[in-house]
């Protein structure tokens, strides 16, 4: 009997210790959670005293799971954002070949420029 009374409390405990760390700091009564974890853990009916004393329930006292209690809460007015930054769809095969186009005519534009200036420098004009 001993053994199933230590069963159930140690149960209670860490049930509670999951169910303090998965509430939000807003549906946390009267401490800071890591002094209710502490409760739970040293005192031995401390999970018992986190459900009476420290949990928020709502209205129906059954906790909604996140999803549920985020869309209940007032909604802020959405700032714009930044616009999207485009997407460059071409394989990667295709970005090399692009690049390299790019490389050459760097190099074409180069050697024309020099070509003027050496062309440009032996007329005596």
């Amino acid at each position: 009997m001993y053994i199933l009374l230590s069963l159930l409390m140690l149960a209670l405990m860490v049930g509670a210790i999951i169910d303090i760390m998965r509430r939000d700091d807003s549906e946390v009564k009267f401490l800071p959670k890591i002094a209710w974890v502490l409760i739970a853990v040293l005192i031995p009916l401390g999970g018992l005293l986190w459900f009476l004393l420290g949990r928020e329930y709502n209205g129906s006292g059954v906790s909604l799971p996140r999803m549920a209690r985020r869309e209940r809460a007032p909604r802020r007015p959405q700032t714009p954002s930044a616009p999207a930054r485009p997407t460059d769809t071409r394989s990667t095969e295709q970005q090399i070949a692009d690049l390299d186009r790019e490389i050459e005519e760097w190099r074409l534009r180069a050697e024309i420029e020099k070509r003027r200036r050496e062309g440009g420098e032996s007329d005596p004009v």
